[in-house]
Order: C-alpha cells, then sequence, then structure tokens
C-alpha cells in the first residue's frame, strides 16, 4: 500500500532551521510526459554514464544523483529540493521540537562551538556547562574542521547515551572534561516574560508544540498580572523563519474570534483552500502588537498578515522576509523526500506576501552595533535568485535588517511597543480599529 502522505512548508530558507508543516495530499497529478522529454531524460543518461566512467577521479554514484536532481529542483525556485533520508530525519527532528541531546544552544566562533546558553533543566545545565564555553573536543575528536551543523549532529544522539564534551572556559588554566548523558530534550517554541503591566511573547520558529506554548504562556501571564492591570502584548516574530501552516494558523486563531486566517492556491485556479478562525480570543481582545524584521518569514508573516488584516494588531519593525509559498513535502522511497513548491498563500485581503513582505503598520529602524556597521544583514525573499515574481512585487522588493540586540535595553523596537502600550507615547497606528478591517470579500 502506497503511503500517501505528504507535508506542507511555510518556512524560509535562512539557515539550519525548523520550517512549517502541515499534513495533506498533493492536489493534481502531472501530465504524462512528451517524447522529446524522454529524449532529453535519454542525454542526461548517456551524460550519467560517461561521467561515472571517463571522469579523471571516481565520482559518487549517489551524490551525481543527488546534485543532479537538486540542480533541476532549484533550477524553479531556491525552496524546492530533494531530501534524502538524514535530511529528512533532521527535519522530521525540527519539526516535531523533541529530539534526543544535550539541551544547549550554541553557535560557532573561531571555528569551536561556542555555547550560547543552556536550556534550563536539561542534561547539560545539569553536568555544569555554562554560558560562553567553547567547546573544543566532542567525545575526543576536535570540532575544528567541522561545520556548525556536523557539530550538533554528533552532538544529539539516543535517549542515555553519554558523550564527553571538553570545554574551554574563560578563568580556567586548563581544559575542562565535561561526561553527559543524553534525554529528551523539548525545545520551547513559545519563550515569554512579564515586563511590567505587559506579557512578552517570543515565538522563535512554528514547530508541532507551538500552539500548545503560546496558549500555556498567555495563561501564566493572565495569572501573574490581574485582569485590570494588563495593558496588553507584545507578540515578538522577528527573527522566526517559519514552521508548520497548521501552528500559523492556530496561533492566528489565538488571537482571533472569526474571519479568514489566510488562504492558499496552487497551479489549477480551482485549487484554493482557506483556513478561518475559529471563536475565541485567549487574550479577551487585550491590544497586542506585533515585531517584525527581515528575519520574520513565512508562517510568521501568516500570522502578521492576518492579525494586520483584521485590525486586530498593530504591526511595529521594518518590512518583513517576504515568503509566500507552500512547499510540499513528499515522501519518496529509501525515507528520502521531495519539497516541491505547490502553491502560494494570501493574507486575508488577498495580498501575495511573496516578494514584497509585511509592510508595518509603525516603522520602527534598529541600529546596528559598531561591529556590525557596514556589513550586510538585511534578509529577502526578493534577492534569492530564482525566486517566484511575486503578483505584488515592486522595484523596492522585501526583506530588511534581519538583527535583534541581545540585550533587551538596546531593544529599540520592543522599547516602542511597550511605550506604546504603556500609554507613554501615541501613534495613529495604534490601537487598530476592528471595524476597519480589510478583508477579501
Amino acid at each position: 500500500m502506497v503511503r500517501r502522505l505528504s507535508l506542507l512548508f511555510a518556512g524560509a530558507l535562512m539557515g539550519a532551521t525548523a520550517m512549517s508543516v502541515v499534513y495533506g495530499s498533493p492536489s493534481s497529478t502531472a501530465n504524462a510526459a512528451g517524447s522529446d522529454t524522454y529524449r532529453q531524460l535519454a542525454i542526461f543518461g548517456d551524460i550519467f554514464e560517461r561521467v561515472r566512467a571517463q571522469y579523471v577521479t571516481p565520482p559518487d554514484d549517489q551524490k551525481l544523483v543527488e546534485n543532479a536532481i537538486n540542480g533541476m529542483l532549484t533550477s524553479l525556485d531556491p525552496h524546492s529540493s530533494y531530501m534524502n533520508a538524514e535530511a529528512a530525519q533532521d527535519m522530521r527532528v525540527q519539526t516535531k521540537g523533541e529530539f534526543g541531546g544535550l539541551g544547549i544552544e550554541v553557535t560557532m566562533e573561531n571555528e569551536l562551538v561556542k555555547v550560547i546558553t543552556p536550556i534550563d533543566d536539561t542534561p547539560a545545565a545539569r553536568a555544569g556547562v555554562i554560558a560562553g564555553d567553547l567547546i573544543s573536543h566532542i567525545d575526543g575528536e576536535e570540532v575544528r574542521g567541522l561545520t556548525l551543523s556536523d557539530a550538533v549532529d554528533r552532538m544529539r544522539g539516543g535517549v542515555n547515551t553519554p558523550i564527553e564534551l571538553t570545554v574551554l572556559r574563560e578563568g580556567a588554566t586548563e581544559p575542562i572534561k565535561i561526561k553527559i548523558i543524553r534525554d529528551i530534550i523539548k525545545v520551547k517554541a513559545v519563550k515569554y516574560r512579564v515586563e511590567g503591566d505587559i506579557g512578552y511573547l517570543k515565538i522563535t520558529s512554528f514547530t508541532e508544540k507551538t500552539f500548545d506554548d503560546l496558549r500555556s504562556a498567555i495563561s501564566t501571564i493572565r495569572k501573574e498580572i490581574p485582569e485590570d492591570k494588563l495593558k496588553g502584548y507584545v507578540l515578538d516574530l522577528r527573527l522566526n523563519p517559519g514552521g508548520l501552516l497548521d501552528q500559523a494558523v492556530s496561533v492566528s486563531d489565538a488571537f482571533l474570534d472569526r474571519g479568514e486566517i489566510v488562504s492558499t492556491r496552487g497551479r489549477d485556479p480551482k485549487d484554493v483552500t482557506r483556513f478561518d478562525a475559529r471563536a475565541g480570543d485567549l487574550t479577551d481582545g487585550k491590544p497586542v502588537i506585533v515585531l517584525v524584521n527581515g528575519g520574520s518569514a513565512s508562517a510568521s508573516e501568516i500570522v502578521a498578515g492576518a492579525l494586520q488584516d483584521h485590525r486586530r494588531a498593530a504591526v511595529l519593525g521594518t518590512r518583513s522576509f517576504g515568503k509566500g509559498s507552500v512547499q510540499t513535502i513528499i515522501p519518496l522511497s529509501e525515507n528520502g523526500a521531495l519539497r516541491l513548491t505547490t502553491a502560494l498563500y494570501y493574507t486575508p485581503a488577498g495580498k501575495s506576501i511573496q516578494g514584497k513582505g509585511i509592510t508595518p503598520d509603525i516603522r520602527v529602524d534598529q541600529p546596528l552595533p559598531d561591529e556590525l556597521l557596514g556589513r550586510d544583514v538585511s534578509r529577502g525573499e526578493s534577492e534569492l535568485r530564482g525566486h517566484i515574481k511575486g503578483a505584488e512585487e515592486d522595484e523596492e522588493g522585501s526583506g530588511s535588517a534581519a538583527y535583534v540586540p541581545p540585550d533587551p535595553k538596546d531593544d529599540l523596537q520592543l522599547a516602542y511597543a511597550k511605550e506604546l502600550l504603556e500609554g507613554t507615547k501615541t501613534d495613529p497606528a495604534f490601537p487598530p480599529n476592528p471595524d476597519q478591517a480589510v478583508l477579501q470579500q
């Protein structure tokens, strides 16, 4: 029996990050190839055999085929690709938001893995790993020469399996060896905190756990701040590259009582899918400000666009990434998968985000620190070679600077949003008027 399961993606190509998925099936079948097509395929077969037989060094057959497939797919658009079994499994792990590992957020610095922070109550935190540690060896093997992705893969592993990290720590005269037993790591998709009488919600990605995490965060905030004191919420979608389409719909629905959230349209004019909100606003209509920048893509743009068109929230920041396409993940033999762009999505007003992005109601630029001055930190779909031209794309294109200060005290966009909610600053776009919602009929 053929497994007719596919996944719809709403994420952006912005590094090794989780992208959104939803379950469904391809809506149309491919047309039969003509005789000319088969002649071209015969030419490909001839070239493949000549490369195998005559190239100066023996090539890897599997890599030849994978690269040929990816060459075909990337010629379509930047988001279509082939995933071998390993890549497909990694995608499933990331979108699930749960894996066997250590529980640390890391980056690369001077060819070593730097710990940004250990996640609370995880094996790494319990073993004594601290922020700022530089990992030089993993199970005795040097980290230098590895990519960040390779290093992360080596640190992940089966639950209850051991690993030894050698870390260089400021103030320590000798490298420190730390033994850790891997455990199930549940990545929090939503981080939250209370700032005075304001609830701050930051969605880092749209995994299978995002809506549940959001609902829990809102519930906790409402317990900590009395209803008559709660001034509203800041929903931070900056640097959020996307995630599961169904989770983007659920997150939007958390702030809406009714109406369309997003629609997707495929090649066939009849292939239109509409997602609508259900009754029930988890925030009871409290004011909301959504933060976006050039790092806000796809699923996060669905949320920002829905709340903006319904005039449920004011969008503040700079223009978003502008990825308005949907990818279907089609399982293949040997556990590989095909990621193919099959539709574009539209906001409740019928606007295409593709190559355009979300234009904030209130533009607030975030100054760059001295070390980033002169560097290009902007991100946008319209800059990607071979991207699908959006219906509303213009010369201005999409995207903007994708930078958020690590210290909230330096975050001008967040400060502006808080001042609006507190009433110490005013703007004609806030609070938005739901009676002026812009919706397609």
